[in-house]
C-alpha cells in the first residue's frame, strides 16, 4: 500500500516565520472591535421610534399618538407625590383620571361600548418577602376600572393593568404614570374604531401597587369583571424611560410568548430577566405576583429598567422621560392587545398548552421562542456537535488525533483555570477597593468597569495561558500553530458545552445564553470546512471573526443590558453585602462571555509581555481614576450632568411610648432612623449630617433590640427593617396630629388554654401592627384572615409582621386574636404588640431640628422624609 501522507497547512514558497504568530496589533484589534460592538448594542438600545403627533391622525387614524399620552402624563407627573391615602392619590389623580374616561367615553364610535366603574375595595392576604411571611390588610384603596366590550357577550377579557399612586417623594413619571397615560391612549385608540374587538378588554388604573400590590388583589378577588379575565398585560416600571423589557411570561402558558412574538416588530424579551427575578436578585415586585397566585390568571410583565438610578426618586419626573418612550411601549401594548383581543385564544373552548417557554431577542432584530423541553434538546444536541464536529474535521485532514486531544484539554484546562484566576483577583480587588472605602466609583461611569475589573479578568486569562505555555509545550507535535489554536477553541468549545449542560440540568431555561455562542462557533466551524479555509494560513481566522461578530453583538448586548440594570440596583442594596464584589463578579462574567473566543489567540502573541504590561497599564489608570480624581465619585445630581445618579436616604423621626401590662404609661423616647440604602450610606451620615459628639447607633445594637418585639422601630415593611443596617440617632420629639390606636376592649374566655383578644382600630392612616406571641403562646387565629402565616423571625424573635392601608378614610374596625397557651397566663404574658404610624408626605409635622437635619444632607442625595409613632404595650 502506498504510504499515506499527511496533510499540513499549506506553506508559502517563501521561506518567512510562522504568519500564525501575531503582533499585538491584532489583539488590539480584536478587542477594539468588541468594544465597537458593545458601542453599537449600546446604541440600539437607546433607539427609539419618533413620537406621532395628532397631526399624524390623517395618514394613521388608529395608531398611538404619543403627543396625547405625553398630556396625560404631563397632568399626573404636576400632580407629584401621590402615596396611597394621600389626597393627591385619592383625589386629585382620581379625578384626572375620572375626567380623562368621561372624556374618552364621550368621544369613542357610536359602535362602541364602554362601561367606567370606580371600585374602593377592603380585604387582606398573606405573602412572603425575603422567606418571612407578613400579612397585607387594605381598607377603602381606590381604582378606577373600565370595560370595553367586545363583538359578543362571552364573557371573555383581556386585563391591561397600571397603577398611578407613587412611593413618597417621587413623582413617578415613569413609575407608573407613563404606563397609565399609556393604557389612556390605547383605550382612546380602540374606543374609537368603528369595529369592537372580539374580546373584551377591561382596563384597572389601581390606586395602590407601591403598598404591596393591594388594588391588584382588591380588583382580582373582588370586582364584578375579574371572572372576565383570561390572559393580562403588567405594564410597570423600575427605571426611567428606554425600551420595555418582557421579564415575566406565564408563567406555564407559552401561547402568550407566541402572541409576543406575532404582534411585536422590535422585540425585548429575555428568559434571564424571569429566572433573575423569581431568584431575587431583583429588588422589586409587581402586581404581576398576585394576578397569578389569587387570580390564577395567565400574563405577560413588562417593565422599563434604563435608569434605575430615578427609580423611586424626585428624578423620576416628565423632565428626565422622552415621548419616544411612550410611543415605543404604545405601539407595542397597543399590537398585543389588539393580538389577544381579536385572537382565537383567549376564547378557545378547549385547553391551551401549558409548560415553560424559552424566548429571548437578538438585540432587538429578531425573537425567538420555544418549549423548555426543546430547549433542553437543542441545548444537548448543540453542545455535542460543537465539539463533535470540529474534531472530525481534524481527522478529515489527518493529523495526529493524540495532539489534538492534547490542545482541546489546553484550551479547557486554561479556560477553566482563566475563569477561577479572575474570579479571585478581581474579587480580591474589589474587597480592597471597598477596605479603602473607594466602593461603587463606577456608580456614575460605569465605562470605569472596563478598567477596574474587565481588564484585571482578561489579565488573568493571559496569565494563565503564559504559565501554561511555558510548563506545557509539545515539541514533538505535528500541529501548526495555527491548528493548535483551532484544537484550543474546540477546547472553549467544551467549557461553555459543560456549562450549557449544567444549566440545564439545574433546570434553569437561561442555558440558551452560551448555547448561542455554541451555535455561532458550531455554523463557524462549517463554513470552515465547507470553504476549505481549516487548511490555510490566515483566511479561517478570517472566517472566524465574521462568525463571532453575531457572538459579539450577543454577548456584549448581555453585558450592557446587565450593567444597565444592576449597577443603579447597588444603590438600593443595602448596605450588609459588598457591592464591588457583585460587580466584579458581573465584569468577570462578561469578559469571559465576550472574549472566551477570542482567548485561545493568546498563545499567538509573538510577545505577550508587551500587551500584559499595556493592559496592567490600563487597570492602573481605572484605579488612579477611581481613588484620586472626581470621576470616582459615585453620586451626581441634577447641576453636575443631565442623567443624575443620587444616594438614597430614608429618614423617619420617630417617637416611642412604651406600656405597661395594664396599658399605663411606663417610658417614652425619641429620635431618627435611618436606612442604610447603600455601601456609602453611613459615611454620607457621619460625614454631612451628624454634629460633633452625636453617636449613631447600628438598629441592631439599640438597648430596644434586646427587650422589645422587632427592636420597637417603626417597621412599615419587612423587606428594608429586617434586610437593611439601619441606624438610630437620638433626637427631640417630632410632631404629630393624629396617629392610629389599637384600644385594647377586653378578653373572652374559649377554653381552659384559649383566650380571644378584643381590639378596635381607630385612625386612617398607613400603619403596621407586630404581633409577638411570648414564651408558651401561640396565636391560632385572628379575624383578619382565615388562616394565620408562619411568624417572621428577627432578632431571635418570632412575630406577626401585619402591614396596613387605607386608601379613603374610614370608621373604626374590630380586630380579634385567638391564642392558646400552655399554662394560665397573667397580664402581660401573653403577647406583645407594637403599633405603628407611619406619616408620608406630612410635610408640616416636620419640626425645625427635623428640617434642619434635612439640611445637611448633600445636595447629590434623594431624601424621603416621614414622621412615625411607635406605641408597644404587652398583654
Amino acid at each position: 500500500m502506498p504510504q499515506s501522507k499527511r496533510v499540513r497547512f499549506r506553506e508559502d514558497e517563501l521561506q518567512v516565520k510562522n504568519l500564525h504568530q501575531l503582533g499585538t496589533g491584532a489583539i488590539y484589534g480584536s478587542l477594539l472591535l468588541i468594544l465597537a460592538c458593545g458601542l453599537l448594542t449600546r446604541h440600539l438600545a437607546t433607539r427609539l421610534p419618533a413620537a406621532l403627533t395628532v397631526s399624524d391622525l390623517e395618514q394613521t387614524p388608529n395608531a398611538f399618538v404619543a403627543e396625547r399620552a405625553w398630556t396625560s402624563l404631563k397632568s399626573l407627573n404636576d400632580i407629584g407625590p401621590k402615596p396611597t391615602g394621600s389626597s393627591a392619590n385619592e383625589v386629585m389623580a382620581h379625578e384626572f383620571l375620572s375626567g380623562e374616561l368621561r372624556r374618552i367615553e364621550a368621544s369613542k364610535h357610536a359602535n362602541q361600548q364602554l362601561e367606567v366603574d370606580s371600585q374602593t375595595a377592603s380585604g387582606a392576604f398573606s405573602m412572603s418577602l425575603l422567606n418571612q411571611s407578613m400579612t397585607s390588610v387594605y381598607r377603602n384603596v381606590q381604582s378606577l376600572v373600565v370595560r370595553l366590550a367586545g363583538q359578543s357577550d362571552s364573557g371573555v377579557a383581556l386585563l391591561l393593568n397600571c397603577h398611578y399612586d407613587t412611593v413618597a417623594g417621587s413623582p413617578g413619571a415613569s413609575d407608573d404614570g407613563a404606563s397609565c397615560a399609556v393604557m389612556l391612549e390605547i383605550l382612546r385608540v380602540l374606543s374609537r374604531r368603528p369595529v369592537r374587538t372580539r374580546h373584551a378588554v377591561v382596563f384597572l388604573f389601581n390606586g395602590a401597587e407601591e403598598t404591596m400590590f393591594q388594588a391588584a388583589h382588591g380588583f382580582v378577588t373582588g370586582h364584578r369583571w375579574a371572572d372576565e379575565v383570561r390572559a393580562f398585560l403588567n405594564l410597570e416600571s423600575a427605571g426611567s424611560g428606554g425600551k420595555e423589557v418582557l421579564f415575566q411570561a406565564g408563567p406555564h402558558h407559552p401561547w402568550l410568548v407566541e402572541a409576543y412574538a406575532r404582534a411585536i416588530r422590535h422585540p425585548f424579551a429575555h428568559t434571564l430577566g424571569e429566572e433573575m427575578f423569581q431568584l431575587g436578585l431583583v429588588p422589586s415586585d409587581t402586581d404581576f405576583r398576585i394576578f397569578r397566585d389569587y387570580g390564577e390568571v395567565p400574563g405577560l410583565d413588562f417593565a422599563h429598567i434604563a435608569n434605575g438610578y430615578r427609580y423611586h426618586t424626585r428624578y423620576d419626573s416628565i423632565e428626565f422621560l422622552s415621548a419616544e418612550v411612550l410611543q415605543r411601549t404604545g405601539d407595542n401594548v397597543l399590537a398585543l392587545t389588539r393580538e389577544l383581543a381579536d385572537g382565537d385564544v383567549l376564547g378557545a373552548s378547549e385547553p391551551l398548552p401549558v409548560g415553560e417557554s424559552v424566548f429571548f431577542d437578538f438585540v432587538g432584530l429578531a425573537f425567538v421562542h420555544y418549549s423548555a423541553t426543546s430547549g433542553q434538546w437543542i441545548n444537548l444536541v448543540v453542545a455535542f456537535l460543537s465539539v463533535v464536529v470540529p474534531l472530525i474535521g481534524f481527522l478529515r485532514v489527518r493529523t495526529t488525533f493524540a495532539d489534538v486531544l492534547r490542545e482541546v484539554t489546553f484550551g479547557l484546562v486554561a479556560t477553566v483555570l482563566g475563569t477561577v484566576f479572575s474570579l479571585v483577583s478581581c474579587t480580591t480587588l474589589a474587597r480592597q477597593l471597598d477596605f479603602v472605602g473607594k466602593s461603587m466609583t463606577w456608580y456614575t461611569h460605569t465605562s470605569l468597569i472596563l478598567g477596574l475589573y474587565c481588564c484585571p479578568a482578561l489579565l488573568a486569562h493571559c496569565f494563565v495561558y503564559m504559565f501554561l505555555g511555558t510548563f506545557y509545550s509539545n515539541i514533538k507535535s505535528e500541529l501548526s500553530l495555527g491548528q493548535m489554536t483551532q484544537a484550543r477553541l474546540v477546547g472553549v468549545n467544551v467549557f461553555w458545552s459543560i456549562i450549557t449542560l449544567a444549566a440545564t440540568a439545574a433546570g434553569y431555561r437561561s442555558g440558551y445564553i452560551p448555547m448561542v455562542l455554541l451555535v455561532c462557533s458550531l455554523v463557524s466551524t462549517t463554513a470552515q470546512h465547507v470553504l476549505g479555509t481549516t487548511r490555510t494560513l490566515r483566511r479561517w481566522i478570517y472566517v472566524h471573526l465574521v462568525f463571532q461578530l453575531p457572538v459579539l453583538l450577543w454577548s456584549t448586548n448581555f453585558y450592557n443590558t446587565l450593567v444597565q440594570l444592576f449597577a443603579p440596583i447597588t444603590g438600593r442594596f443595602g448596605g450588609t453585602r459588598n457591592p464591588e464584589v457583585f460587580i466584579a463578579l458581573l465584569a468577570t462574567f462578561g469578559t469571559l462571555l465576550c472574549g472566551s473566543q477570542f482567548l485561545p489567540f493568546l498563545g499567538q502573541l509573538r510577545s505577550p509581555t508587551n500587551f500584559t504590561a499595556k493592559l496592567s497599564a490600563i487597570t492602573v489608570l481605572a484605579l488612579v481614576l477611581a481613588c484620586v480624581s472626581p470621576l470616582g465619585f459615585p453620586y451626581r445630581d441634577e447641576s453636575m450632568t443631565s442623567q443624575p445618579t443620587p444616594q438614597r436616604h430614608y429618614v423617619t423621626h420617630t417617637f416611642r411610648v412604651f406600656h405597661d401590662e395594664l396599658g399605663l404609661y411606663k417610658d417614652s423616647d425619641s429620635g431618627y432612623l435611618l436606612q442604610e440604602m447603600d455601601r456609602n450610606t453611613r459615611a454620607t451620615i457621619e460625614q454631612y449630617v451628624m454634629k460633633p459628639g452625636e453617636s449613631l447607633v447600628p438598629m441592631r445594637q439599640m438597648d430596644s433590640c434586646r427587650n422589645e418585639l422587632f427592636c420597637a422601630v417603626p417597621f412599615y415593611s419587612l423587606w428594608h427593617q429586617m434586610r437593611f443596617n439601619n441606624y438610630w440617632l437620638p433626637g427631640p420629639a417630632p410632631v404629630y396630629d393624629n396617629m392610629v390606636t389599637m384600644g385594647y376592649l377586653g378578653e373572652e374566655q374559649l377554653g381552659s388554654h384559649t383566650k380571644r383578644l378584643m381590639f378596635t382600630m381607630e385612625g386612617s392612616i398607613q400603619s403596621s401592627i407586630m404581633i409577638g406571641p411570648k414564651q408558651g403562646v401561640q396565636l391560632i387565629g385572628w379575624s383578619l384572615l382565615d388562616h394565620v402565616p408562619p411568624p417572621a423571625k428577627f432578632g431571635g424573635r418570632e412575630g406577626h409582621f401585619v402591614f396596613i392601608t387605607h386608601g379613603l378614610a374610614g370608621k373604626a374596625w374590630n380586630v380579634t386574636l385567638d391564642v392558646q397557651f400552655d399554662q394560665p397566663k397573667q397580664n402581660g404574658e401573653l403577647v406583645d404588640i407594637v403599633v405603628t404610624t407611619k406619616f408620608w408626605e406630612y410635610q408640616h409635622m416636620h419640626t425645625p431640628d427635623f428640617d434642619e437635619l434635612l439640611g445637611k444632607f448633600p445636595s447629590w442625595t434623594h431624601v424621603v422624609p416621614s414622621v412615625a409613632v411607635v406605641s408597644v404595650f404587652p398583654l
